[in-house]
């Protein structure tokens, strides 16, 4: 065919494999196919392009022969990971209709193909391609075309078609182009693919990213923080589009705590005298007055001498000093009261948190010794804390020399070695008239009279001369009062009316007048029918008559009235004791008995919808189970708080039977001193125990977190609620076998409660406390547990009442673990050979006793419940026997009071009579040494912020057994 004049400029083909801009000019390796001869229809020729510059080309224009198949080849272009290749084509075609006589096979159309392939397969004596399954990408198309050839150098119509194939996997490929009947000429290939560049963004690094195989497909890239940063939100990444681009950013990072943003995408350290406390995009701040840094990336600015910062306060503010003296104090004695009042510091120390404690002392008259006030001086509204600059003190003695440090303490005060700047103020209390009796109890009854007794009032102020008694019926109004006189603390009432209830109170009376009456008791006298029972000590019908009088007492005026503390208490106890070891009283009942435990579920325990019972928060771990805390509400009932424990999942029937036997069993149970069963969950999973929820938690954690907070009568308030609860479960013959303070709950009003009633913890091996150990087969309590019940397994309430004995121990002792570390073996080899733990600190001799009396050998000889609890209450009702200490000795397996030659610091000293929680106090005071502690006073405890008076007299006690121990030992102290 005659060569078409536009065709013979021609030039070699370029073909690049390039990324986005950048182009690598390959040679191309071109293998020419002829249908019919051996010469191929593509030719290499020069031209012109646009520009006029001279070019080569590849061009074919075999119009006028049929069937043309002429093909075009590159060389191996490696793909360099890319899995979607873009070719774009610069291409002239002639329009067949401006040929002369052209036939009907002109095209004005060529094809694309690819081969891909991991290795050069191809070479010019090779004809690879005739045989190679090429994969078609498109059939091109001009978008314009040219008809005729201008000779004054015009040039053709360029065409630019842009195709893109994959995915690729394979090492690299080949491009082929078909031509089947056009005149044409290829100008120009380049090959490309795309990716997206390195970039940082959101402080965070992302590497060079390839694009998908798919011009939609979307890459993930995970980025890396800058230097000096941290991440915000995981995992951190981008998306690289298909067109190279990055999208979609999730996740950051920011610039670490001491550094800051700057230009975007740098983390600069904070400069000398600023800080930057928090990770985030925030700038360095200027550091807050008082403070300073001195080197960069600083996180905090360091408090200069004499300014602290607050345990609550903020990096940001500001350094504060503690507060000057409090100023202008005026006392306003009034009897055995006294106001004082006082003027606010000068100086707060740039704070608004200024409070003020109150140190209270009593003294001798010449104020030469002083010693800190008793517990039952009242403050209001309190001791410590104060934030009015008044406060009313009461309860002080008569005719005594008082003084009183106000202390002005804010929120660095602590931090300040030196001592809380105060001001001191001394009165002298008046005579002033006794206090109020606490309780009135009936010692016998008649038909026509009662004989009471009470106590003396804690506070007598002088010498009580007589007693004044108030008396009328309860349906009568007050009124009609009838006044009568005692000596002593007893009185006889007579000439009452039969079976009648009278209202009764008393007061006493010294030098200073009269006291006030004692809260409203009811006592009733006795009918016929009791009055025909003979009163004859130690008889059957005397107990009855004792009864009676208990159930007398118990009557509870419905009278609106303003209680003691005891009194408040000792009213409840009587009420509590109503009716209790009477006739027909229900007995305890082994739900093991049951020939289907399920039953005594049924019997004992009520079902509860589970859509009651909403479930908030994790407590503990049982043995079945975790334990939670929750509400219920059921139809017609206030929603309450509830503990539940959970059966897991994966039990077997016997574990759900041993599970639902504690409610079996507590579901019997009705007394104000044991813990309540809500009910169960059985029809749905998890099988649940609904019981109350007791606010504090076990005893025993609770007493260590309140290390001495408490007061002895609140100590003995609690030990009295643990045996009512114990005399309730006695007379009911159920034995509990575990009575430890760890199994007693206590609620915000600081009521115990006995708990835990899972006996099957007694017929495992497999429990991993080390409170149990195994002794004939099942695991005991042994620090615990009586003798008879370690050596033969004998149960009885006798042994609850050692276990009870324990309990009361670690009531006094905050806590201590019975025995200390000693061990299980250890303890029964003591108590075999008749040791018996000695009185925690400050014991009263008589709760000491009451222990002793429960860990008698002879089971026989032990109180019972219905003992203790009567024992207790009188020392409710007469505080005064609790005021003389046990005497604390030193055998050889007391370990109460450590030995101080085993201590090497301050430090070692105070974590050994758990105290570590005043160790900067010590340091920071100066107190370095050992040395140094044994000459510390109370006055010295206080200087450094040790104000509960439990704690001064722990480490007061201490501090003398050291001084006993280093005076007998020459051994120097560190």
């Amino acid at each position: 065919m005659a060569f078409h004049p536009s065709l013979a400029l021609v030039k070699s083909l370029p073909v690049c494999l390039i990324v986005i801009q950048q182009c690598l000019i390959l040679n191309l390796l071109h293998t020419i196919f002829c249908n019919v001869s051996t010469q191929c229809p593509w030719e290499e020729v020069s031209g012109y392009d646009e520009n006029l510059n001279t070019i080569r080309t590849y061009q074919v224009c075999n119009v006028f022969e049929p069937s043309q198949n002429n093909w075009l080849l590159t060389t191996f272009i490696d793909r360099r990971g890319a899995q979607r290749i873009y070719v774009e084509i610069r291409f002239t075609v002639r329009d067949c209709s401006s040929i002369p006589n052209v036939p009907g096979s002109c095209k004005e159309t060529f094809n694309l193909y690819y081969y891909e392939n991991d290795a050069v397969i191809a070479t010019k004596g090779t004809v690879f391609w005739m045989e190679a399954p090429y994969l078609k990408v498109d059939t091109i198309a001009a978008d314009e075309s040219f008809s005729q050839v201008d000779f004054g150098g015009r040039l053709m119509k360029v065409n630019t078609e842009v195709r893109s194939f994959g995915p690729l996997s394979k090492n690299g490929f080949y491009l082929a182009f078909q031509d089947y009947g056009a005149c044409m000429s290829l100008l120009s290939v380049r090959v490309f693919y795309k990716k997206c560049p390195s970039v940082v963004q959101n402080f965070a690094v992302f590497p060079e990213t390839m694009t998908g195989a798919e011009s939609t497909s979307l890459v993930i890239a995970r980025g890396t923080c800058i230097a000096n940063s941290e991440e915000v939100d995981v995992p951190i990444k981008l998306y690289c589009n298909g067109d190279g681009e990055w999208m979609v950013p999730i996740g950051s990072c920011t610039c670490k705590a001491g550094f800051e943003p700057d230009n975007g995408n740098v983390c600069r350290a904070c400069p000398p005298g600023t800080f930057k406390s928090t990770q985030g995009p925030s700038l360095c701040l200027q550091c807050p007055p008082n403070s300073r840094s001195t080197s960069e990336a600083a996180t905090i600015c360091v408090c200069r001498n004499g300014y602290y910062r607050g345990d609550g306060d903020q990096p940001d503010k500001p350094c504060t000093s503690v507060p000057s003296s409090p100023r202008n104090v005026i006392s306003i004695v009034n009897e055995t009261s006294v106001i004082l009042e006082w003027h606010a510091p000068r100086e707060t120390g740039g704070r608004d948190d200024v409070v003020y404690n109150i140190v209270c002392k009593k003294c001798q008259a010449n104020r030469r010794s002083c010693s800190h006030c008793d517990d039952n001086v009242e403050f209001v509204p309190r001791q410590l804390g104060l934030t009015e600059t008044r406060v009313f003190i009461s309860n002080l003695l008569a005719h005594t020399v008082y003084s009183f440090e106000i202390q002005a303490v804010n929120g660095v005060s602590n931090k300040s070695p030196y001592p809380a700047q105060h001001v001191s103020i001394d009165i002298t209390t008046n005579q002033a008239a006794p206090s109020i009796v606490p309780i009135m109890h009936q010692i016998s009854s008649t038909m026509n009279s009662f004989t009471l007794s009470w106590p003396q009032p804690e506070q007598p102020n002088g010498i009580i001369l007589d007693y004044e008694l108030r008396y009328y019926e309860k349906d009568h109004a007050e009124i009609n009062s009838t006044i009568l006189r005692s000596q002593t603390n007893t009185a006889r009432v007579e000439a009452l009316r039969p079976g009648t209830v009278y209202v009764v109170q008393v007061r006493a009376r010294t030098v200073a007048g009269f006291g006030k009456y004692s809260s409203k008791m009811c006592f009733q006298t006795l009918t016929d029918a009791t009055e025909k029972l003979p009163l004859i000590a130690g008889s059957a019908a005397a107990g009855v008559v004792f009864i009676v009088s208990l159930i007398a007492i118990s009557i509870v005026c419905s009278r609106k009235r303003a209680y003691s503390k005891e009194a408040v208490y000792s009213d409840k106890l009587q009420h509590y004791t109503t009716g209790r070891g009477s006739p027909g009283m229900k007995i305890y009942i082994d739900p093991f008995t049951y020939e289907d435990p399920n039953e005594a579920v049924r019997e004992f325990a009520k079902e509860i919808d589970v859509s009651t019972v909403k479930i908030e928060e994790v407590i503990g771990a049982g043995e079945f189970g975790e334990v939670y805390k929750g509400r219920l509400k059921l139809p017609g009932k206030r929603e309450i708080y509830v503990a539940i424990k959970t059966l897991k999942a994966g039990y077997v029937e016997k574990q759900r039977r041993d599970f639902l036997s504690e409610a079996s069993i507590m579901g019997q149970f009705d007394h104000p001193n044991i813990i309540r069963l809500e009910g169960v969950v059985t029809k749905s999973r998890p099988v649940m125990i609904v019981t109350e929820f007791m606010e504090n938690g076990a005893l025993d954690s609770f007493l260590r977190q309140n290390d001495g907070q408490f007061t002895v009568i609140q100590l003995v308030g609690m030990m009295r609620g643990i045996s009512a609860g114990m005399k309730y479960l006695s007379e009911m013959n159920y034995v509990h076998r575990d009575l430890a303070a760890r199994n007693i709950l206590v609620n915000s009003n600081l009521v115990c409660k006995v708990s835990d009633f899972g006996l099957s913890r007694y017929l495992q091996d497999d429990t991993s406390d080390p409170s149990y150990t195994s002794s004939l087969g099942g695991k005991i309590p042994v620090r615990w547990t009586a003798p008879e019940a370690i050596a033969y397994r004998k149960f009885t309430s006798a042994s609850d009442v050692w276990s009870y004995g324990i309990v009361m121990w670690e009531v006094m002792s905050f806590g201590e673990r019975p025995y200390w570390d000693m061990s299980n073996q250890d303890v029964i080899n003591a108590i075999e050979q008749d040791y018996r733990l000695p009185p925690p600190m400050d014991c009263p001799s008589a709760l000491h006793q009451l222990m002793l009396d429960c860990w008698q050998k002879d089971r026989n000889v032990r109180p019972r419940f219905t003992d203790i609890v009567s024992t207790l209450d009188k020392m409710i009702r007469n505080p005064a026997s609790l005021k003389a200490v046990a005497n604390i000795p030193a055998p050889l397996l007391d370990r109460s009071i450590p030995d101080v030659n085993t201590f090497s610091s301050v430090e070692d000293w105070l974590a050994a009579i758990k105290m570590s929680q005043y160790r900067d106090n010590f340091l920071n005071s100066g107190f370095t040494s050992l040395q140094l502690v044994v000459q510390m006073t109370s006055e010295d405890l206080l200087r450094i912020g040790v104000t509960l008076a439990g704690h001064q007299k722990k480490i007061l006690t201490n501090i003398q057994s050291m001084r006993v121990q280093m005076s007998q030992s020459s051994t120097p102290m560190a």
